[in-house]
């Protein structure tokens, strides 16, 4: 069986994060969103509210199962019998980071290879720091987000008094 891990903090998923899940869905029996749970980041969602919006918007894809993670990696993808890490990438700067990454991952985990996929055009300048910092100053973000990803980020961003308008 082939299994692949997504890794990610996904604070929120973007349409660019469901693109790669949707293409990496079709490739490998088995998707694994690995959802972060990285407090150094600081995260506007909490690790069960992003699990919540990924499986929703991941309920039409029978292979993809959500598991949040703490650590490394590698033991993740070890833990979860992965063959492959799947990367997005955006830019040639993103590239040569993720390069980077999968080099020293391959040392730590030799079974375990690295798979970047290029970003679709439509999402090349999507990231969620991005989406949050629009939807914070009340800019429209439903071209970057799925529907109710960007209601339930209005809404928090709301909760939490970050709206900047």
């Amino acid at each position: 069986m082939s299994i692949a891990i997504y890794p990610g903090t996904f604070d929120p998923l973007t349409r660019g994060h469901l693109y790669v899940i949707r293409r990496a869905s079709v490739i490998f029996d088995k998707v694994v969103v690995g959802l972060l749970n990285n407090s150094a980041k600081n995260p506007l969602f909490s690790v069960e509210e992003r699990m919540n919006m990924i499986k929703e918007v991941t309920s039409d894809i029978p292979n993809v199962e959500i598991i949040p993670f703490n650590g490394l990696l590698m033991q993740f993808a070890i833990e979860q019998k992965a063959n492959v890490i799947l990367r997005g990438i955006r830019t040639g700067g993103e590239f040569e980071f993720e390069l980077m990454n999968a080099h020293a991952n391959k040392k730590i985990a030799p079974e375990v290879d690295t798979l970047f996929f290029p970003c679709d055009i439509n999402y090349s300048c999507v990231s969620s720091s991005m989406v949050r910092d629009v939807a914070a100053y009340g800019g429209e973000i439903r071209d970057f987000v799925p529907d109710s990803i960007a209601k339930k980020l209005y809404r928090k961003l709301k909760e939490k008094g970050l709206n900047k308008v």
